[in-house]
Order: structure tokens, then C-alpha cells, then sequence
């Protein structure tokens, strides 16, 4: 008897095998994130520290100085002067930010100015998640930006 017919698959089995590859993709994610939750705030935290180097390295480049701000009630930040585009932190992190009373706008709002020189107002941003977290600070006098563990007191 010939099996002439056997050698392929059926557009129903593909339909499945997609649908069920589409069901794993999008389940996928949130259970890696739930798993591992301190990833992602240690991402934001590096992420919030290359930028801070970022409007640093602009500060010094423009000879002008360069304001990192955030808003910690929406978690969004921007440079001024700056492309106009904010960026944002993960949503669910606690925030809190330290810095000078000159660079406060708000209760919400506020920023570490960087110089020409290199130098800043200096400050420092607090991303935690329940009793942990990590601290993002920057130096007054060098405008060096260092991450540290945070631990709630």
C-alpha cells in the first residue's frame, strides 16, 4: 500500500501549532518579570545611571549646563536642553529623589544639573521595590554616578 500524502503537515495542525506558540509568547513575559523582579529594578537603576552620564557627558561637550529631570510620580525623565523626548522608569518602583532646593520644581519633580566642568549640584535617586531597592547618586564636586544596594530603614 502507498503512503503517497504523508509527507507534510495540514494547515489545521499549523493553524494549532501557531496559536498555541502565540499563546506561549504572550504568557511568556509577565511570568519571567513576576520571576524575577529584581532584574528589572536592577535594569532601571543602570539605566537611570547612564543616563545621569549621559547628561553629563552633554554638559561637557555643550559647555553649557544640563539638567536630568525626573517626575517621580509618572516615573518620567528627560534632559533639558535636550531631543524633547521623556523616557520612563518600569512602572511599580517606588521613587524618591534627593537633590539641591535650587533644582526642585515640586513635590513631584525635580533634577541634578551637571556642568561644563564636569562638576553637579549633586543628588541622588532611590528605586526600590518593597524592602529593596538600589540608589543611584551622583557626586557634587567630581559628577561621578555610582549605584549602590538601598536597603528600607
Amino acid at each position: 500500500m502507498s503512503k503517497a500524502g504523508t509527507h507534510g503537515f495540514t494547515l489545521v495542525e499549523l493553524l494549532v501549532v501557531l496559536a498555541l506558540a502565540a499563546m506561549l509568547m504572550a504568557v511568556t513575559p509577565p511570568l519571567i518579570s513576576a520571576a524575577l523582579p529584581g532584574v528589572e529594578l536592577k535594569a532601571a537603576a543602570r539605566r537611570t545611571a547612564a543616563s545621569l552620564r549621559l547628561a553629563r557627558e552633554q554638559a561637557i561637550r555643550s559647555g553649557q549646563s544640563t539638567v536630568w529631570q525626573l517626575n517621580i510620580a509618572s516615573g518620567d525623565y528627560h534632559l533639558e536642553p535636550g531631543d524633547g523626548r521623556s523616557r520612563r522608569l518600569p512602572s511599580g518602583l517606588e521613587l524618591s529623589l534627593v537633590t539641591t532646593e535650587r533644582e526642585q520644581i515640586d513635590d513631584e519633580r525635580g533634577g541634578i544639573r551637571f556642568f561644563a566642568d564636569g562638576t553637579s549640584s549633586g543628588g541622588r535617586v532611590v528605586l526600590a521595590r518593597g524592602e529593596r531597592g538600589f540608589q543611584v547618586g551622583v557626586h557634587w564636586l567630581t559628577g561621578r554616578v555610582l549605584i549602590a544596594d538601598w536597603e528600607r530603614q
